[in-house]
């Protein structure tokens, strides 16, 4: 992910804050070290175009952090032994909810599997799957610390999961953040083939059922692309994440509970 030279850091830090209050000379690519003793993100149009996305390193991965990160367009995203560093890249992957295609192949793989889809019932075991299953395939970004922070996150009804079960078997499923209109995805898993695309299309019907905006992605890849995810700028992601955040989150809506006819 990336390399980062202590000194540099330190006085970009010395330029950019005064006490707790960030200060920013000019809107130019530059690279922030984060004050430990606040929630502040610069703005992202700072953000470094090499890495893409590049915004700041350091601070925490406290849920009041999280929170904030998340509203502004934010996420962390860093190996282990890496600094946390926080991305808010030039293009941005998304799921219009209305464009989202569950082709043949996918509606087959319902009727045989049938499965039972249920909204954080295992949010744990979700997390633990999506983690081991990048560990056997390429390495993960699901480090100890981002485990911690996520489960902490769950616990204060944030972050949720959504679970594909067969034969009361966990075969498939997924997590991410949503305090506002946009469901933030982090990772998925399958077990079984198909399972993980499944919980994708549950997500986005359980989403319409709600009039929610749409699935923030982070990044563009073929297997989202195949589902109907898109790339748009940066501008129109923030734009779009203003608009959402006038969405107030239903009570009711990831209270744990089996969804039933998810798939209609």
């Amino acid at each position: 992910m990336g390399v980062y030279t202590p000194i540099l850091f330190q006085q970009l830090f010395a330029l950019c804050y005064t006490d707790h209050e960030p200060k920013y000379p000019c809107m130019t690519q530059q690279l922030f070290h984060l004050n430990s003793n606040d929630n502040q993100f610069p703005p992202c149009e700072y953000a470094l175009k090499d890495p893409d996305g590049l915004l700041a390193v350091g601070g925490c991965l406290s849920v009041p952090r999280l929170k904030n990160a998340y509203a502004r367009g934010i996420f962390p995203w860093f190996n282990e032994h890496e600094p946390i560093m926080w991305w808010s890249p030039s293009e941005r992957g998304i799921i219009e909810l209305r464009e989202f295609y569950a082709n043949r192949t996918l509606k087959k793989a319902c009727r045989q599997l049938n499965p039972t889809v249920t909204v954080n019932n295992a949010f744990t075991q979700v997390i633990a799957a999506c983690r081991q299953q990048r560990i056997n395939n390429e390495g993960t970004w699901i480090n100890n610390d981002m485990l911690i922070a996520y489960q902490q996150a769950h616990q204060q009804g944030i972050a949720h999961s959504l679970e594909i079960w067969h034969e009361d078997v966990l075969v498939g499923g997924l997590y991410g953040v949503m305090q506002s209109g946009v469901f933030c995805g982090e990772s998925m898993f399958f077990h079984k083939p198909n399972a993980s695309k499944l919980a994708m299309w549950a997500l986005v019907n359980w989403l319409k059922r709600h009039n929610a905006c749409f699935i923030d992605c982070q990044l563009e890849n073929p297997y989202l692309t195949s589902l109907g995810a898109k790339v748009i700028s940066r501008e129109e992601f923030l734009t779009r994440l203003k608009v959402a955040a006038q969405f107030s989150v239903p009570k009711t809506m990831w209270l744990a509970q089996t969804l039933d006819d998810i798939y209609d």
